[in-house]
């Protein structure tokens, strides 16, 4: 029995840990009026995106009379749906993408270092909470946030590393990122198929 609460207290402790290395970022609030019979009745929507600057990144969507407590059940939310993007020398992305969700679109490219994050709005939140230093990122069609974050996330579980590509082909990494038309070498083969 002590060894189960020590096994729950462990498991506590690590996401807490976890939970305090998360950036939360509000994206947007929406305020909806209920007109009752005694006059407007107020709620809020929160659009939360959560991440580790790591690679990892999620978004939540919640609903509340008080705006705090909308916010809190996003963000909840968000930390559960939280997904994996690799990548590339823990700065930008591999390879160039493209999302939509009904009638957001939205494109992202890797970029050199230096480039800094170029995204308005939603998707600049996406992907800064991501931990992308350099990338170029264009919405193009519906500005609704959460199409633009949902197109976003499109985009990004899309993505797939060169190691995630030699697995499925049965090749080595150097095999694939040698034909990789933007210059990386072999020694950046070397270093992806290390790390």
């Amino acid at each position: 029995m002590a060894r189960r609460d020590e096994q729950r207290g462990d498991r506590r402790q690590r996401e807490e840990e976890r939970d305090s290395e998360i950036v939360e970022k509000l994206v947007h609030i929406n305020r909806v009026a209920a007109t009752v019979k005694g006059g407007r009745r107020f709620s809020f929507a929160a659009l939360m995106v959560v991440g580790d600057q790591k690679g990892r990144v999620g978004f939540g969507h919640g609903k509340a009379r008080e705006v705090p407590e909308a916010i809190r059940k996003a963000t909840e939310e968000a930390k559960k749906s939280m997904i994996r993007v690799p990548l590339r020398e823990s700065r930008t992305l591999h390879h160039d993408g493209a999302g939509r969700w009904g009638a957001g679109k939205v494109m992202v490219r890797a970029a050199p270092p230096g480039t800094g994050v170029i995204a308005g709005g939603p998707m600049r939140a996406v992907l800064e909470t991501l931990g992308v230093q350099d990338v170029v990122g264009k919405s193009v069609g519906s500005s609704n946030p959460y199409n633009m974050v949902r197109a976003t996330f499109e985009a990004l579980k899309a993505q797939s590393s060169p190691r995630q590509v030699a697995a499925k082909r049965g090749k080595k990494v150097s095999d694939v990122i040698g034909r990789r038309a933007d210059g990386a070498s072999a020694v950046a083969a070397a270093a992806d198929a290390e790390g």
